[in-house]
């Protein structure tokens, strides 16, 4: 690993980004060559304008879309595409919490995220609740499948997937380098350098090499205020390249990715009580002082893809990802008789019952507090995952029926090692004294492993008007866990170990019905599933989904309404400290049936055009509704259930969201803005009016870019998000109330060659 610290050697080299608000709504721009080949057969959609044509809810955002407002936040990126749902954390979106189609969102522990096609989360089999997720920055696109289309990757098929494209090799004119520079300041010490270069040369007569170097550095003091000062903003870079070799007529392409990741970040699981968040919402106390995650990530990637026919291609990548992670945080408080520990989350819900904890924690000048009161958890972890996947795509006809046949098949393997330990701290006059540190390993102490083979077929008939598309992904999945205990860091020991083995078949099938030219019919149905944590003994989730609806493209007009039912026979929950910890992390709990209702719609249209009145004014409409309650009742040691009454709402599934972006685009300056409406959620299982101590705020959310052309390559912008300072609880876990991000507004300079 590398570790840029100098303020003068964080210089980074990056990739401009890119997503996009509608996929569904404008024309796209042609996919790069290169990514194209290389990725055409791992996705579902080539490019934007294929999302007419699926069967099912799929989405795309390209590079130009991402532009518009320079988002590095995934939150501010996915709150455009309908069915999404975000629980925000520390307002940087740097452990984002994402959900699709109400599958939960804490760590994004039940949908499939990947990058280029790869299983990108730490441990995505066993230990799924992700710790680290792409920078948008450096990306060049996302896909988000739901309904059927999701199970075409796993092992996560219950809500949905996300797929993100880096930076391709620059499909320039052979011989030539092309490249990109992003300079950004602003608000709160914010400061981000962006830059990428590459290109193509000929190789002899039948071959060409490509390769590009990018970086991304970015860094904020942070918005929040700890009472006795200091730092809690974030330092990060962000580094990597490719290396790619290919057959000048372009039927074999070969590629070598690397990418490295480096993070500090002064963040904590600490929030507020109701009544300081009202007072002082940007306020951190005393007790997290200490709080501060390390991270590391590196991706390391090869792909090749073969043409054999013009109409069979086969492409392979093997993979290997090794991440690790100490977030050393302020974990509970010794209770008042000192035969135990209380919950952050119970004491800021509850300050008056626990005023001996509370004042530990605010730690006010002149207070000393109880000798190790306070017990501070080096919560280190290491990741590793490896695996090959192949898919094999060919075209055919039989008789009147035109077909597109998909193979795959993936071995996987990852594993999560905890090796961690507890530090005991004393609070004295607003600072924190250490009275006794740990041992590592005497906290946790054990390794989660699993062992996956997937498969997946799937069929794209074409018979006139109609399309079906049929499909079948099978999983087999071994799981284990060694615990060696507190007692044994050295792990020399006996062990306890728990193995169970998961297999199962996991089917599909959609159809669409081409009305008129202008107007689709969309229907599909697919098993979800979620595998169960090593160590559990608990059933996997599954759930039946359906969806159905229309799509229409007429005329510059671009809509769709669909409507999703995903009916589950068994939720899970898992205890993890960032849904509250009062139980055993680690532990899964199942919530039984359980029922989430929704439609979502997309609307966009773009207005004249800068050829004949000198701008055009692009709009687009993204709205969900949703409606997710619990089937049975029943009482849960799980944080967010808690005693759970037959009717009760999924917590963090808000029942409305809308996003609304309006454009001003001339020759050479744009203006946009994108308005964002969420409704009030709960941060826990309940019914009828929310109460204040529950109430995960409704807002609405205003962001600003405007960009002008100095020169054809140079080019000036700023964004201002979340421009009128909306103040709003964001939600209540891990532990208290806390903020959403305040006003934060960054310029600079792009460039291009």
């Amino acid at each position: 690993m590398i570790l840029w610290r100098s303020s003068a050697s964080r210089l980074a080299i990056v990739v401009g980004a890119g997503f996009w608000s509608m996929p569904i709504l404008v024309q796209a721009e042609e996919a790069p060559k290169e990514n194209r080949t290389l990725l055409a057969p791992i996705v579902v959609t080539a490019d934007k304008s294929d999302a007419f044509a699926i069967g099912g809810s799929v989405q795309r955002l390209d590079l130009t879309d991402m532009e518009r407002f320079s988002y590095s936040d995934p939150n501010r990126v996915l709150r455009q595409i309908p069915g999404v749902y975000l629980q925000e954390e520390e307002g940087f979106g740097l452990r984002p919490n994402i959900g699709i189609r109400g599958s939960g969102t804490d760590r994004n522990a039940r949908i499939t995220v990947m990058e280029d096609g790869i299983l990108i989360a730490p441990a995505p089999y066993a230990a799924p609740a992700a710790y680290y997720f792409p920078k948008m920055a450096r990306m060049s696109g996302v896909e988000v499948a739901k309904g059927p289309a999701a199970i075409k990757y796993g092992p996560m098929t219950v809500g949905g997937a996300i797929n993100l494209f880096s930076t391709p090799i620059p499909d320039s004119d052979i011989g030539t380098l092309t490249g990109k520079a992003d300079i950004l300041g602003g608000s709160y010490g914010g400061r981000r350098v962006h830059a990428w270069t590459g290109g193509w040369a000929p190789l002899g007569d039948a071959f060409e090499i490509g390769g590009l170097i990018e970086g991304l550095y970015d860094k904020s003091d942070g918005f929040k205020d700890i009472d006795r000062g200091g730092d809690t903003g974030f330092d990060l870079t962000d580094w990597g390249g490719k290396l790619g070799f290919r057959t000048a007529d372009g039927t074999q392409n070969f590629e070598f990715k690397y990418q490295n990741y480096d993070e500090t970040s002064n963040e904590t699981y600490l929030g507020l009580t109701l009544d300081d968040f009202k007072d002082t919402p940007f306020r951190r106390y005393n007790a997290s002082q200490k709080d501060v995650i390390d991270a590391a990530h590196n991706i390391y990637q090869f792909s090749h893809s073969y043409e054999i026919t013009p109409d069979i291609n086969l492409t392979t990548t093997v993979y290997r990802t090794d991440t690790t992670r100490a977030w050393y945080k302020l974990n509970d408080v010794r209770n008042d008789s000192d035969t135990g520990w209380v919950s952050l989350s119970n004491i800021l819900a509850d300050p008056d019952t626990y005023s001996t904890q509370m004042a530990d924690i605010v730690g006010a000048d002149g207070y000393t507090g109880r000798a190790g009161a306070l017990r501070v958890r080096n919560n280190a972890r290491a990741y590793q995952a490896t695996g090959i996947q192949s898919v094999l795509t060919t075209n055919f006809d039989t008789g009147e029926l035109s077909h597109e046949l998909e193979l795959s098949a993936r071995y996987h393997q990852d594993e999560e090692d905890r090796f961690q330990q507890d530090d005991r701290y004393q609070m004295v006059n607003g600072r924190m004294i250490l009275t006794s540190a740990g041992a590592p390993g005497s906290q946790s102490n054990r390794l989660n492993e699993a062992k996956a083979w997937a498969f997946f077929a799937r069929d794209t008939i074409e018979a006139g008007p109609f399309t079906f598309v049929p499909g079948l992904r099978y999983e087999s999945i071994n799981l284990d866990q060694t615990n060696w205990g507190s007692a044994d860091p050295g792990r020399n020991g006996p062990t306890t170990a728990k193995q169970s083995y998961v297999d199962v078949f996991i089917p599909g099938l959609s159809a669409t019905w081409s009305a008129t030219d202008e107007v689709l019919l969309v229907a599909g149905v697919h098993r979800g599933f979620a595998s169960p944590a090593p160590g559990s003994d608990v059933d996997p989730e599954t759930s039946w989904n359906y969806e159905s609806g229309v799509k229409y493209d007429s005329d510059g007009w671009r809509a769709g309404a669909i409507g999703f039912i995903n009916s589950y026979s068994n939720l899970l929950g898992t205890c993890t400290a960032s849904t509250g910890g009062n139980c055993t992390i680690g532990d899964q709990f199942e919530g039984g049936e359980v029922s989430v209702k929704g439609i979502e719609l997309t609307v966009g249209r773009t207005f004249g055009s800068i050829d004949s009145n000198g701008f055009q004014v692009p709009v687009t409409l993204a709205y969900t509704y949703t409606n997710a309650r619990f089937r049975s009742s029943f009482e849960s040691d799980y944080d967010l259930w808690g005693e759970v009454t037959a009717g009760d709402e999924l917590p963090y599934t808000p029942p409305h969201q809308i996003t609304l972006g309006v454009g001003l685009e001339m020759e050479r300056a744009r203006l946009n803005t994108l308005i964002n409406w969420v409704d009030v959620a709960r941060a826990t299982a309940g019914s009828g009016p929310v109460a204040e101590a529950d109430r995960v705020d409704s807002r609405i959310l205003v962001d600003l870019s405007a960009e002008y052309d100095l020169s054809p390559n140079v080019k000036m912008y700023g964004v201002a998000q979340n421009l009128f300072n909306k103040t709003y609880n964001a939600g209540f876990s891990p532990s208290g109330a806390r903020p959403g991000a305040p006003l934060t507004v960054m310029a600079g300079i792009r460039s291009r060659f």
